[in-house]
């Protein structure tokens, strides 16, 4: 009785965002760019849930201090920090990470996830190279400035974990923009990179590459309603029967960061249910020639 009782504990703890019996992240000190909103805001929550000390790092001030109030007062004990940091402003991003160790003692994981996608869909004959220059400004430069200034406060301590925010355009064609889809190409040679410097001092540095996820920025960026931009995203995924969520990005964020992930790095894990597996334009193609022969 005892056994079948410890397994279904570990069943039950398996499941963190149902579940939350395990802190996984207990006594580690985290750092989330764009943590505000989208990606970085459900890992925000989720890193604080399983017992890290977050800082939140965003240009949002309004909403990062709304998010940082909210869970200062669910969990307590200045558990929770805002920042406001622009990161491709080094001295921002240095603050940040001088912020983190100064108030908890240390930095444990960095979370690169501030991101734009640039203009939606610009032929390359007509992209702004202004625009361009602006997405690698903030998508490779701030995420490189972010993993420098990490990596100098995770070196002395012979551990630590970097994480960049890339997409599933970074394994497949899918048809975005230009920059946003060379900049998640670049971060993703950045993370091997770094896998391999900094793999010596004990720190792994991976990638998340995640599907289309009715975010914020994704919204804005198509001009339609959530449920909208939802009902698109779900018609054009592999796997059905589930709609992907923010929560599955801050989920693949806890695993990579905690002692479960101790051996992954130079990895780009990819949360898309199967997207890049296949092209589905000849499979799209032809079942809409059928329809139109009957």
């Amino acid at each position: 009785m005892l056994n079948m009782n410890l397994n279904m504990n570990t069943i039950l703890c398996n499941n963190s965002a149902s579940f939350p019996c395990t802190k996984r992240l207990k006594d580690k000190v985290a750092i989330v760019t764009g943590g505000a909103s989208g990606f970085g805001e459900s890992t925000v929550r989720l890193f604080a849930k399983h017992g890290a000390k977050v800082v939140i790092a965003d240009i949002q001030d309004e909403l990062g201090e709304s998010i940082c109030q909210e869970l200062l007062s669910k969990y307590g004990n200045e558990h929770v920090t805002y920042v406001h940091c622009d990161v491709t402003n080094e001295s921002d991003v240095k603050n940040v990470v001088n912020t983190a160790v100064s108030k908890y003692g240390k930095l444990d994981i960095m979370f690169n996830n501030a991101g734009i996608p640039g203009d939606p869909y610009s032929a390359v004959v007509s992209s702004s190279i202004e625009n361009f220059k602006q997405v690698f400004d903030v998508n490779v430069f701030g995420s490189f400035l972010g993993a420098k200034h990490a990596a100098g406060a995770m070196i002395p301590m012979k551990r630590g974990v970097i994480l960049f925010t890339s997409s599933v355009a970074s394994e497949i064609g899918c048809g975005t923009s230009h920059a946003y889809t060379a900049s998640k190409h670049s971060l993703v040679g950045l993370m091997k990179n770094l896998c391999v410097e900094l793999g010596g001092y004990g720190i792994r540095v991976n990638c998340i590459s995640p599907y289309g996820v009715a975010t914020p920025m994704l919204v804005k960026a198509l001009g339609a309603e959530k449920a909208v931009v939802e009902q698109l995203v779900c018609a054009s995924a592999v796997l059905k029967e589930v709609a992907p969520t923010v929560e599955d990005v801050a989920e693949a964020a806890v695993y990579l960061s905690s002692d479960e992930g101790k051996y992954i790095s130079g990895v780009n894990l990819v949360v898309d249910g199967g997207y890049s597996t296949t092209n589905q334009s000849l499979p799209t193609v032809v079942k809409k020639s059928m329809v139109k022969e009957t």
